[in-house]
């Protein structure tokens, strides 16, 4: 199948008020254009110089949205062009994204990383840690980083009960932050393998990459 076919699966599929992230780590340009020729606008890239290259070469109207681990020393390079950072798990981190933000002139919007699954490898924070961000002086001065949402990334495992049970705990979060933040608008969960049990959960983003490009070669 082709990616072009994947791309319009997806778009006729999900609803309308559901976006694609079509992650596009270690596939070729050519494979993004392919995506891009057939109406996709969203990429979701994991490291920040891979993203720049890319973002280089490829046409202007691409948003593009960071989805891995954000080391501090590496936000400068994303920070003239970067659309949205899915993985924010620190104040520091966020104060890092509004000083570079601030030197290009630029409001760049993050998503808080909730940790729902049970995997030690996941990165994230609580629901506590993510209410004092958003209710620290500190972000409330800034001007440059906007948090708009929540992310979060289920337990890896064939049982979609707990996929759904970890999904609705997320929401249920998302849901009680964003009465008390009017900016708290997306909530980005749901990937390949679990995207449907996502979007009935009410996930309104959705990050797809597999599915579309091919299993990725990493040599």
């Amino acid at each position: 199948m082709e990616i072009s076919e994947n791309i319009k699966k997806y778009k006729s599929e999900l609803p309308e008020n559901v976006k694609l992230v079509a992650i596009s780590k270690t596939k070729p340009n050519e494979d993004l254009m392919e995506a891009y020729e057939a109406g996709q606008r969203i990429f979701g890239e994991n490291k920040i110089q891979e993203m720049t290259d890319k973002w280089e070469k490829l046409p202007k109207d691409i948003e593009w949205h960071m989805v891995g681990h954000v080391q501090r020393n590496k936000v400068k390079y994303m920070a003239p062009f970067v659309g949205l950072i899915h993985a924010v798990d620190s104040l520091k981190l966020l104060k890092e994204i509004n000083k570079r933000a601030k030197n290009e002139d630029r409001t760049i919007k993050c998503l808080l990383q909730i940790k729902i699954a049970e995997e030690d490898s996941k990165f994230g924070i609580s629901r506590e840690e993510a209410g004092e961000i958003l209710n620290s002086e500190v972000y409330k001065k800034m001007e440059n980083a906007e948090v708009v949402g929540l992310m979060g990334m289920a337990t890896f495992t064939e049982d979609e009960s707990q996929v759904k049970s970890e999904f609705l705990k997320l929401k249920a979060i998302f849901d009680d932050f964003k009465e008390q933040y009017p900016s708290i608008q997306e909530l980005s969960m749901g990937m390949s393998g679990d995207y449907k049990i996502a979007v009935d959960c009410g996930s309104t983003m959705v990050r797809i990459g597999s599915s579309i490009f091919g299993e990725r070669n990493y040599n």
